[in-house]
């Protein structure tokens, strides 16, 4: 059996719909890839010839906005697919991907990817849902950035971190981002992200420890992030 057969890739993503014979040959073109902490997958504006998938760590995608801040956009945790998009639409990609710890990916050449989208209907179906899924995300955070407080973001956040990336056996949020890193999701400046997460501190609802944030009282942040 070809690794592509049982990585958890192919079982969260698109890749799912691919035959046996597909996947045999999906592993003889793909090139694996360890990507350190802090590293760049891709830039905004780079033209990549394929897709990644992430087999293990977690990525931001993220958009350098006018005044030079990195806007987080999107997180991408194992299971996912990068550079579906631009890959489809023939475009430069429109966001950055950086590994937000050690990663694990696979690239997988256009050429097989756009044989198996011309051959395979269920495939092809299934990007196209996992690109209109990517679309509803953004016209949703699109709509809280304008109708939310920064507080609420803030929130909201919080909550995401916890719901999609889990807690460590202390009950710290696993995935670790710095202020700044937290700042840029939620659309403000590093000062004010620090100030947020220290009323929500002596609120009770959530404990710093160091970099750490531990939420205490998920019912509330719920509550403030609603």
């Amino acid at each position: 059996m070809s690794k592509c057969e049982q990585c958890i890739v192919r079982q969260f993503s698109s890749l799912k719909a691919l035959n046996k014979d597909e996947l045999l040959r999906m592993a003889d073109c793909k090139t694996s890839y360890t990507i350190k902490k802090g590293e760049v997958i891709f830039e905004e504006g780079e033209t990549t010839h394929g897709i990644y998938c992430v087999k293990d760590g977690v990525c931001k995608m993220t958009k350098l906005s006018a005044n030079g801040k990195d806007q987080i956009v999107k997180l991408v945790k194992p299971g996912e697919l990068l550079g579906q998009r631009s890959m489809i639409s023939e475009e430069p990609t429109n966001l950055s991907a950086v590994a937000l710890e050690d990663m694990e990916v696979c690239f997988i050449p256009k050429t097989e990817i756009m044989q198996f989208f011309n051959q395979n209907n269920n495939f092809s179906m299934n990007v196209m849902k996992t690109i209109c899924g990517d679309l509803k995300e953004a016209d949703d955070h699109m709509v809280s950035m304008a109708q939310k407080s920064v507080k609420e973001r803030l929130a909201e956040t919080l909550i995401y971190l916890e719901e999609n990336f889990g807690k460590t056996e202390d009950g710290c949020l696993k995935l670790q981002l710095s202020r700044e890193e937290l700042a840029g999701m939620i659309g403000t400046a590093t000062e004010s992200c620090i100030r947020l997460l220290s009323e929500l501190n002596k609120a009770g609802l959530i404990e710093l420890d160091g970099k750490r944030i531990k939420i205490t009282d998920r019912n509330k942040l719920r509550r403030l992030a609603d």
